[in-house]
């Protein structure tokens, strides 16, 4: 049977260059049959991959300006079931694109919320005079740029050579180093790698409370690469976490600290361990697998 991988969609987003990239690396190493297939949101592409409708699903779960995505994580606490297979971690390089002949003319920018935070100081510096408004990716905002010539979008270089549209401004993001990581989720628990990911809420909102998670881990000298809160919905000022690893959850200090901090904390839940890949800048041989697995 072959591998379908949700992502979200249109054609051109970021997550779906994510999801080229992950299938021309599962191609060669299985040589099983790829199919990508794009949802209208995250966690539609979650909720398919926990339906069976995919194999897996590839969305962002954190950028390096901007912080957690927080439609992933809520997402994927709600969908405990799934479980991370990989990260992927790959550099954005933000256009704006547009049919506008210079940025004075320019009174709308529709992007993705991520987008527009990532090039928060270039907007404010040279389109100060336009309305932001956010869309739900980065490829959705360029429908809008057929309203009129005073629209921009901002989106990848790709999407712009993919619907043949004029890039105004390259590279605006404000970081040169901008990247996103991405997460590789399926119903496989998977246990090799050297980052493990957890989640857990507290049996009680006190002083003191979040430390002794915290102390565990401290006590096995496990480093964490990160570590995200989210409201849990049921009262304010109560919250969940969002922890990474730099460990294997199978190692025994890993195991034994997971063990300690099921007596100190409400529900936990493991996501897996897991390798990290970082994505080269270099997308031809991803756009060549575009044009093979296109109609």
């Amino acid at each position: 049977m072959p591998v379908t991988i949700a992502y979200l969609g249109p054609e051109g987003t970021y997550t779906q260059l994510a999801a080229l990239t992950y299938s021309l690396q599962l191609e060669q190493t299985t040589h099983q049959t790829i199919e990508l297939k794009a949802f209208p949101s995250i966690p539609r592409a979650m909720q398919a991959t926990a339906q069976g409708e995919a194999t897996v699903a590839i969305v962002p779960v954190e950028n390096s300006t901007e912080g957690g995505v927080t439609t992933t994580l809520d997402t994927l606490w709600r969908l405990s079931q799934l479980k991370i297979q990989q990260a992927l971690v790959m550099p954005i390089r933000h256009g704006l694109l547009s049919k506008a002949q210079s940025l004075e003319e320019i009174t709308v920018v529709y992007s993705h919320p991520q987008a527009l935070s990532q090039c928060q100081l270039w907007l404010e510096t040279n389109l100060s005079q336009a309305s932001l408004i956010p869309t739900r990716s980065t490829t959705e905002a360029l429908q809008h740029l057929s309203d009129h010539a005073h629209v921009a979008a901002i989106s990848s270089e790709w999407a712009a050579q993919l619907y043949t549209l004029p890039i105004l401004a390259h590279n605006i993001n404000d970081n040169t180093e901008n990247c996103t990581k991405f997460w590789v989720l399926g119903l496989h628990h998977n246990h090799s790698g050297g980052y493990t990911s957890l989640a857990f809420s507290l049996p009680t909102n006190t002083p003191g409370a979040l430390l002794k998670p915290l102390a565990v881990f401290a006590h096995h000298s496990i480093n964490l690469s990160r570590i995200e809160s989210r409201p849990t919905k049921r009262s304010l000022g109560d919250y969940l976490f969002f922890i990474d690893l730099e460990a294997n959850g199978e190692d025994p200090h890993t195991c034994q600290a997971l063990k300690q901090i099921e007596n100190c904390t409400e529900t936990l839940i493991n996501f897996g361990s897991y390798s990290l890949t970082t994505i080269s800048e270099n997308l031809n041989p991803v756009i060549e697998k575009y044009k093979q697995l296109s109609p």
